[in-house]
């Protein structure tokens, strides 16, 4: 999405949009299921002798719906299969830091456990965003966040650690100068994963039912050896200079060829069993077993009809594999069946299967299985077994590191350990300038050298940026209406038309068509529904004491437009205000309205309850000639008043199972996130906030196979929260397998949920990760970012160009406008709305 420097400067809106307009993006029962992702089952297998094997638990994954279940998978599209927590985005310090002027520090928290903090200011993708990325390493792993420059308002290092919700400390952080520093910060930072991957890949005849027998076949068919080739290219390993993920590149003694791929920025080396030495002698085939049975992902080639015995994970005998890919050809069709299955303890990772899991297109069929095995690999590295260890290993190495600095930082000249504290800024004090000239520049020499060294070895590749196959993304975006002037209040989708309210009024606004005034500048609008089913615009007025909450027909409004007989003004809707609402602050509806339209008004810390029988008069098509009156307010009707401890921030309804006495409220205050009883107005707690300040951005319902789960969004954080039926008057709040959070990597204002995807706005970019798991998927740059309208589609302004990540295969974005005019733009299409 990049666009040219003479469209740099330009102001636009860019959309999303979505099967129907009538329903809240992905906010929709049944819609998420985690049964996509396979079910966890014990699977226990026999030997050829008869004997019973070693049973394992694992998630089995096969694009079908089981025997006992009663779901029916989704479609499976192109667009759905991204590398999840891209690398370019987890390895931060390689490719922000290294080789550039940064500072680092070290400290002590108040358990007395040392931390190191990394500060860099960088040119976000260089598109003139400055921003502060910095890394927080712990012995618990790596804390990232990207905080806002500007030039007035200098950044502290409390500040950043206060950001990280860090406040407390045995030491204060103290800066370390010397450049070796980078060496120790980069060995921290490759306990996260390699970039790159080793994959093995086990032939096995039809009939096979033992890794003795597996691992003991000198050749493979033809139909393997296609797919050998299809994964990747044929190398010579004596003299291999590139990735060799454990092999021998210099005597044979791994065998003489194996398969190596580059894939999206990765090297990919695979470890064939027909390709490593073979020994008549030993059955066990364990110079083989010594490579695949140490990988933790492996795809099993079987031969063989689909009734003939099938592969299970208990014939491998090996402790360390975690995922197997079983992949089976078929030669009247042409076509590859993939199943997956995955140790019990592996996080969910997508994309998920197809159904059924066939795949036609063999170039489809590779890039899904790569997508798939690298993210499997990424998911492995967070289970218990693996992710212990890794703590043992940086907290060992950051204590070790700590043991040997401490001594030498009391021996640096007092005056500079003063800016340990001070402005984290590129420049030096003037005091000391060409000294700290010399320093910064062996500083960057040093670092350019460990990058370079780092990279030819192996151990990074040069290009960290993904590289997709040439499909078009969900979110990528295109022009829809040029030349707008106005400050952006908020809005809502109507139909293929935006409804804003801007400093000028409400304007409607068309693709290519000039704004049409619906309400003039008296009437200052704060948050706006369009409810096209129901005929209904929701509007709340001005702020303070002469809030109110107005309703109208649509079908009034757009029937004003039409005739241009009037625009109306503050003083022409005073039949349209709903009593009571005088005051109010905040309001919230659900979002699944078929039976009945649901409204909670906050007044300070009052809540209203206000609702609305659902009445096929009041339709689009029928309501002119059935209804008598413009003004919906008579059909309206008050149920009950709610009192609560503070004023909430955010509220969001949340559907019971039933609809009865099981409906909910969820509301945000103070430190907390409650849930309250919509019948009883009683209140339960949800979710504590465990740190000194609090920014409430969203609480969003997403309902899994019918069943609510909250995201809950505040400072950097993202939960999810599984939310239990009504039992015996009380919701069943506790803790769920199902249940997980993440850190988005900028503080967001505003976050919509799209399915399969969630996307949070900053300041000057959009992050897109996955509702399943919380992994990102992809972050574009959006300078001057601000959201418009989610609904039917997604609406945002900006002032800048809008960019992928260094994504080296984005595609200019068309722009009708010329430099310095505002533009809008729309996303051709939504996460709902899938591409073939």
């Amino acid at each position: 999405m990049e666009l040219s420097g003479a469209e740099a400067a330009s102001t636009r809106f860019l959309g999303l949009t979505q099967r129907s307009v009538s329903e809240d993006l992905g906010c929709r029962r049944g819609e998420f299921s985690r049964k996509h992702y396979g079910s966890v089952e014990l699977l226990i297998s026999s030997d050829a002798d008869g004997a019973i094997q070693r049973a394992g638990r694992f998630r089995v994954e096969n694009g079908s719906s089981g025997e006992n279940t009663d779901y029916t998978p989704g479609t499976w599209h192109r667009t759905d299969v991204h590398l999840e927590n891209p690398e370019y985005h987890t390895r931060w310090y390689f490719k922000y830091f290294l080789g550039k002027v940064h500072q680092n520090y070290i400290g002590t928290d108040a358990e007395k456990n040392p931390f190191f903090l990394s500060v860099v200011l960088s040119d976000q993708n260089n598109q003139r965003v400055p921003q502060y990325h910095a890394i927080l390493w712990r012995k618990t792993g790596t804390q990232k966040i990207c905080l806002p420059y500007s030039p007035t308002k200098t950044l502290s290092v409390k500040s950043i650690l206060s950001a990280m919700s860090l406040d407390k400390f045995e030491k204060s952080p103290r800066e370390i100068f010397h450049p070796e520093i980078q060496k120790d910060l980069l060995v921290l930072e490759e306990q996260e994963g390699s970039v790159n991957f080793k994959f093995g890949i086990l032939y096995a005849k039809d009939g096979q039912l033992t890794d003795d027998e597996m691992f003991s076949n000198e050749m493979g068919s033809e139909s393997f050896q296609r797919f050998l080739h299809l994964l990747g290219d044929t190398v010579t390993l004596k003299g291999w200079t590139g990735y060799r993920g454990g092999l021998d590149t210099k005597n044979d003694t791994t065998g003489i060829f194996s398969i190596y791929t580059v894939f999206q920025g990765h090297e990919i080396m695979f470890h064939v069993s027909t390709m490593l030495p073979y020994s008549r002698e030993n059955k066990q085939q364990v110079e083989r077993k010594r490579h695949i049975g140490n990988d933790i992902v492996t795809i099993v080639f079987q031969e063989g009809e689909e009734s003939s015995p099938a592969f299970k994970p208990s014939m491998i005998r090996s402790h360390f594999t975690h995922i197997f890919a079983l992949v089976r050809y078929n030669k009247q069709n042409d076509s590859y069946r993939l199943k997956i299955f995955s140790e019990e303890s592996v996080p969910l990772f997508g994309p998920p299967l197809p159904s059924p899991p066939v795949f036609t297109n063999h170039q489809e069929f590779r890039d899904f299985l790569l997508v798939k095995l690298i993210n499997g690999e990424k998911a492995t590295l967070e289970t218990p077994t693996f992710s212990q260890k890794r703590q043992r290993t940086l907290d060992m190495l950051i204590r070790s590191l700590y043991q040997d600095l401490m001594p030498d930082l009391h021996k640096v000249n007092n005056m500079l350990n003063r800016r340990s504290f001070s402005d984290v800024l590129p420049e030096s004090p003037k005091s000391t300038r060409k000294k700290e000239e010399a320093r910064q520049a062996e500083f960057v020499r040093l670092g350019q050298a460990l990058k370079l060294k780092t990279t030819v070895k192996g151990d990074a590749t040069a290009n960290l940026a993904t590289t997709s196959f040439c499909k078009k993304e969900p979110w990528e975006s295109q022009s829809f209406c040029s030349n707008f002037p106005h400050e952006v209040v908020c809005a809502d989708s109507w139909g293929q038309s935006l409804l804003v309210s801007t400093d000028a009024g409400i304007l409607l606004i068309d693709d290519g068509q000039p704004s049409v005034q619906v309400f003039d500048k008296t009437l200052q609008v704060k948050q706006m529904h369009v409810l096209e089913t129901l005929d209904l615009l929701i509007a709340r007025t001005d702020k303070g004491k002469d809030s109110r909450l107005l309703v109208f027909r649509l079908s009034a409004v757009q029937k004003d437009i039409e005739t241009k007989q009037i625009i109306r003004s503050k003083y022409d809707c005073r039949e349209n205000k709903l009593e009571r609402t005088k005051g109010c602050h905040l309001y919230a509806i659900n979002t699944h309205h078929g039976s009945e339209l649901r409204i909670v008004v906050a007044i300070r810390n009052k809540l209203l309850l206000v609702t609305k029988k659902y009445n096929p008069c009041n339709s689009l098509t029928s309501s002119s000639l059935l209804s008598s009156s413009e003004s919906p307010v008579e059909e309206f009707q008050y149920i009950r008043e709610i009192c609560l401890s503070d004023p909430p921030v955010v509220m969001t309804l949340v559907d019971g199972p039933t609809g009865d006495s099981d409906n909910m409220i969820c509301v945000a205050y103070r430190h907390q996130f409650d849930l309250v009883n919509e019948s009883t107005g009683e209140s339960y707690r949800l979710h504590h906030v465990e740190t000194n300040k609090v920014n409430f951005v969203a609480a969003i319902d997403v309902y899994e196979d019918g069943e609510a789960g909250l995201l809950l969004c505040y400072n950097y954080v993202c939960q999810y929260r599984k939310v239990h039926p009504f039992n015996g008057g009380s919701p069943l709040i506790q803790p769920s397998a199902y249940d997980f959070h993440f850190s988005w990597n900028q503080v967001p204002y505003a976050v919509v949920c799209a399915f399969p995807y969630i996307l949070a706005f900053t300041t000057d970019s959009i992050e897109i990760r996955l509702v399943v798991n919380g992994n990102l998927v992809h972050t574009a740059v959006v300078p001057e970012l601000q959201l418009v309208a989610s609904k039917s589609d997604i609406y945002f302004k900006a002032t800048a160009a809008v960019s992928g990540s260094s994504d080296s295969s984005s595609k200019e974005m068309s722009s009708r406008s010329s430099p310095q005019t505002p533009t809008a733009y729309e996303m051709p299409e939504s996460p709902l709305s899938s591409l073939e």
